[in-house]
């Protein structure tokens, strides 16, 4: 014991007295030495003594679609962090197919008496679904946070990336590439991310090329969010003469560049393919994915504090909080048909991941 007490003393900075007396919780040590000694014990690999573990503060649910999207298990992991760093215990709750609905599973949550939920792309990102139960919930007295997706008809907050400017991020990058017939492929037309990166796209296509929306209509396809839906809705683009493809998801455009080599081409020489997640292992694709980069740390962190501050009796704005998303510039675009080479084509951008 006397050479654990040197070892801790050493690593805090204390005298052994010192932490003698907090492990013993003993009083008359300042609450900055307490945690010195406290850290101490954590970074030796010693376990604290049980008076002095932490409490959880409460369990906090998080519900999901699925995780077979790697974006999905990396925004987990920000929120299980954030909550566990504020001593709540994140409870993850996933949908899968056959299995529990997203109600089921809020039912479930409640029960276990969870502090709040935080909800990633679940009903409210449906415009076909009813919103009725979201203010069920609220009467219950079960705070709630909704990431991914906006209705007006929630009285919550939402935190969102900015789909309409991912897409007028990918348009801008492929047409200074030389590309004029770009396609556009997209999960599910109910859904909110989907009509706002539609609307960002047309926007961008009329503004660059003078098309009208009725005409970019014909450069959209609707598929899954999966690499068979991106291969699917990738064929059929290629088959319409893009020579560019926008994805909704990483996996999608890895479901793109599967159709293109399936035709013959080449990815980026024949057919350039941008994804949207900058989902973990994304940059290690062949070829690496030119991607939109979703701002999951930041999101995930302000999911948590927006959550903690309703739980805490300070309710947040019933608003929606946008994050900026950034263009991350690899080896799936190059120039398109007739164009020279230029420097971003080469991946020589200042956002090269």
């Amino acid at each position: 014991m006397t050479a654990r007490l040197a070892d801790i003393a050493t690593q805090a900075g204390v005298s052994e007295a010192t932490v003698s007396r907090v492990l013993n919780g003993k009083p008359g040590v300042a609450a900055a030495t307490r945690e010195s000694v406290l850290a101490a014990l954590d970074v030796l690999g010693y376990e604290r003594p049980v008076r002095l573990r932490r409490r959880s503060a409460g369990l906090v649910g998080l519900i999901t679609p699925e995780l077979e999207n790697p974006i999905f298990p990396a925004l987990a992991q920000v929120i299980g962090q954030a909550l566990t760093r504020q001593g709540y215990t994140p409870v993850l709750a996933t949908q899968t197919p056959g299995g529990s609905t997203e109600d089921e599973l809020t039912e479930m949550l409640v029960e276990r008496g969870v502090a709040g939920i935080i909800f990633v792309s679940g009903l409210h990102a449906d415009t076909t679904a009813d919103m009725g139960r979201y203010e069920q919930l609220r009467a219950q007295g079960v705070p709630y946070v909704l990431v991914n997706g906006f209705s007006p008809k929630v009285q919550a907050p939402f935190i969102s990336p900015d789909d309409r400017a991912s897409m007028r991020l990918a348009v801008t990058h492929l047409a200074s590439l030389g590309h004029t017939r770009i396609g556009l492929a997209l999960g599910p037309r109910r859904f909110v991310p989907v009509l706002r990166k539609t609307e960002g796209f047309q926007a961008e296509m009329e503004a660059r090329f003078g098309l009208p929306a009725d005409g970019s209509e014909k450069l959209i396809q609707h598929s899954l969010y999966t690499l068979e839906g991106g291969q699917a809705a990738a064929s059929e683009l290629i088959a319409s003469g893009c020579t560019a493809v926008i994805c909704a998801s990483d996996m999608m455009a890895l479901g793109a560049i599967r159709a293109a080599r399936r035709l013959g081409l080449d990815v980026p020489r024949d057919i350039s393919v941008v994804g949207f997640d900058d989902s973990p292992l994304i940059a290690f694709t062949d070829p690496p994915l030119t991607t939109i980069r979703q701002p999951v740390t930041a999101m995930g962190q302000a999911a948590v504090r927006t959550l903690l501050e309703e739980v805490g009796g300070t309710p947040a704005p019933h608003s929606e909080f946008v994050f900026m998303t950034e263009l991350v510039v690899r080896g799936s675009t190059a120039s398109g048909p007739g164009s020279s080479t230029g420097p971003e084509s080469r991946g020589e951008s200042v956002n090269k991941a």
